[in-house]
């Protein structure tokens, strides 16, 4: 095995502490690249199996859909960020301390260190080498990821290096990557949101030169973290993936590109993008739940593609959400936002950002857990903050009180219902760029919703029964030997403020058997003037 670089571990490390810890699926029997492998493991997101049981996978024994199979290569799927677990296993944090570890390492970014050799160059294939069947990219066991709606396998966990022509500043960007010959392919750098490669093409572009690139295939996990994350344009990835480790990271230079790759990557394929002409790419599956559809991007012709005699090829499992995608952008992107709204912005009443996964995949609705008597002014500030903190993320902004789950739609729709007025409580804002989605006909931006659903004022309490008489009620569940329990905010009830001792006493009498007091209580306190439904408060039970 190859010697490990000091301080963090690279993917065949994170492989063996994932098998250790019981999160990895090794898979030996050939399975087939093209048509088996993602739709197997698609089956764990889509198959009923809950996020604490997903693990990562390991295909020892790749083949394709021709039946040709790849001896010094492997495949994994799932093994950066299956679960919130994966993640921190590779990130070398405990899960609550994720947040912490990115905000400390963009306050200390460490430059990396350059190595003049390195695993990802033990092999070197470059000229006649990469033309021709079964040769160059077409030798690399890169999956399909939708068998059946795609056109050619892709790279998805692939991170793009470019630099800033004008600045000279490398950034790493996490695109998906079109095969389409040995020595070519096509990569969507998205336009809308400024992904850091797309603005260096125009800038080579408007120079008149072809952009140099290189592509990582199976970074450490500390690197690949960064290319999904949201930093800044002017932000080199590898001096953030640094801070993350607390030492250098170790890159060497290009064989024939200047750039700086990590040295522990599993891969690199190197070379140009074309600034003259694009190439249609795709049909896609992406994770906003739709096929991409065929679009013009940016071409790329190979001219070298170094790697590890050994290699392991890393892909990410996409398309529909929850997946594996999705969880990599949640758990780095909700403790960014909380840092934006209460540290950035000064909003204390902020406790929590909840992105919403299943289906919408993180970027359409944004739930923001307000504290108990934040002013309305600052409710509306957070709104407004999230909404605007990058042009990818916040299409549908809803505030919410902290007896609300975020993690729980049916809770936020919940608020929604009744602690809500749309025509006082809702706000649209126009001129949003149209993001990543399929295309809305007839509109050419998009807009925000803003929703404060919290509550303006004192509730009832929420109409379940208190909870010494659940507790009480599951213990004799649980003697009777019925199916286990899993309970859901919320399984008792709670006071949101409108209540009141007299009532309280009410309820006790009831508990107790004594409900007929109830009656006789109300029967004293008939009205003659009263309407239907009018409130009846301050009434005390008078009998002797």
């Amino acid at each position: 095995m190859t010697q490990q670089p000091a301080g963090y571990d690279d993917l065949d490390a994170q492989l063996d502490k994932l098998a250790a810890a019981g999160l990895l699926h090794t898979i030996d029997r050939p399975i087939d690249k093209d048509r088996e492998m993602h739709p197997l493991v698609r089956w764990q997101y889509r198959g009923g199996i809950p996020e604490h049981r997903r693990k990562a996978f390991l295909f020892t024994n790749p083949t394709d859909a021709k039946g040709r199979r790849y001896p010094d290569a492997r495949v994994a799927i799932g093994v950066f960020a299956a679960t919130p677990e994966v993640y921190a296993l590779g990130l070398g944090r405990k899960a609550e301390d994720i947040g912490q570890a990115w905000l400390d390492a963009m306050a200390h970014p460490v430059a990396p260190k350059e190595v003049a050799d390195a695993p990802c160059q033990e092999v070197v294939i470059t000229g006649d080498e990469l033309l021709g069947e079964g040769q160059g990219l077409d030798a690399l066991p890169i999956p399909i990821s939708t068998p059946g709606y795609d056109t050619a396998p892709y790279l998805t966990a692939a991170l793009w290096a470019t630099r800033d022509p004008e600045s000279g500043i490398q950034n790493l960007g996490l695109y998906r990557g079109n095969l389409k010959a040995s020595n070519r392919l096509v990569v969507m750098m998205e336009r809308s949101t400024l992904a850091g490669g797309g603005v260096h093409w125009r800038k080579y572009k408007a120079k008149g030169q072809k952009m140099p690139v290189a592509v990582v295939i199976g970074a450490p996990p500390v690197v690949a973290y960064t290319g999904p994350q949201k930093l800044p344009l002017d932000c080199d990835e590898l001096t953030i993936a640094g801070g993350l480790a607390g030492c250098p990271i170790e890159v060497v230079r290009g064989k024939t590109v200047d750039l700086l790759v990590p040295a522990a990557a599993q891969v690199i394929i190197e070379g140009f993008i074309d600034t003259d002409a694009l190439e249609p790419e795709g049909p896609f599956g992406e994770s906003h739940g739709y096929m991409a559809l065929e679009e013009y991007n940016f071409s790329m012709t190979v001219t070298a593609i170094t790697r590890r005699k050994h290699y392991t090829v890393a892909s990410i499992i996409s398309q529909v959400t929850p997946c594996e995608s999705s969880v990599i952008k949640k758990v780095a992107y909700e403790p960014l936002y909380l840092n934006h709204l209460r540290d950035t912005l000064n909003i204390k009443g902020v406790t929590r950002v909840t992105m919403h996964e299943p289906l919408t995949n993180l970027r359409r609705f944004l739930f923001i857990t307000i504290a108990n008597g934040t002013p309305n002014t600052e409710v509306w500030r957070a709104l407004n903050g999230a909404a605007s903190f990058t042009p990818a993320i916040g299409k549908f902004c809803v505030a919410i009180d902290e007896d609300i789950d975020p993690a729980n739609t049916d809770q936020v729709l919940w608020a929604m219902a009744y602690r809500s007025n749309p025509v006082a409580d809702v706000v649209i804002i126009p001129h949003r760029g149209k993001g990543h989605g399929p295309e809305l006909p007839g509109h050419q931006v998009d807009s925000t919703m803003l929703v404060d659903a919290t509550a303006k004022g004192v509730f009832p309490p929420v109409a379940l029964p208190k909870v010494e008489f659940m507790e009480r009620a599951r213990t004799i569940w649980e003697e009777l030997g019925l199916p286990e329990l899993t309970p859901e905010t919320p399984w008792s009830g709670y006071s949101l403020g409108d209540w009141c001792a007299e009532w309280d006493a009410c309820a006790k009498r009831a508990t107790d058997g004594d409900w007929l007091a109830n009656g006789r209580r109300s029967a004293a306190n008939r009205s003659a003037t009263a309407e239907p439904q009018d409130p009846a408060r301050g009434i005390v039970l008078s009998e002797k």
